[in-house]
């Protein structure tokens, strides 16, 4: 036996209307408690199911930046390795350089020794 027909005989000496009028009211708060639980149970399988879905994206999303920084750590280390090749290059004409340089220099100092004697040469001569 439902609340609403208890209530409605507890009060049924204050008059049938009355009686009715409480019984039907404690029908409509059950019937809207019942209503009130099982939108409560839809909306959480709802929400269940969203969350579900929000996981799934994050999940995709972390193995999508996973792979990306793994392919931008590929990448860093072939241009490290373009900049060692390029150093090393740069290194040997360094190198070439400065021996062209001091040949070069060489082969002034040797003429400027040459012309030196010339001249002192020159001078006691005459």
């Amino acid at each position: 036996m439902g609340y609403a027909v208890k209530i409605y005989e507890a009060f049924r000496d204050l008059g049938e209307d009355k009686a009715q009028i409480l019984a039907d009211f404690v029908e409509y708060v059950e019937s809207r408690k019942a209503a009130t639980s099982l939108e409560l149970k839809e909306s959480e399988l709802r929400l269940t199911k969203a969350i579900e879905e929000v996981r799934k994206e994050i999940k995709e999303v972390e193995l999508k930046l996973s792979k990306e920084i793994e392919e931008t750590k590929l990448e860093i280390e072939q241009v490290r390795k373009e900049i060692k090749d390029t150093e090393l290059k740069l290194t040997k004409e360094i190198e070439k350089s400065k021996a062209e340089t001091i040949k070069w220099m060489f082969l002034f100092w040797i003429g400027q020794v040459v012309s030196i004697i010339a001249i002192i040469k020159w001078l006691f001569i005459h």
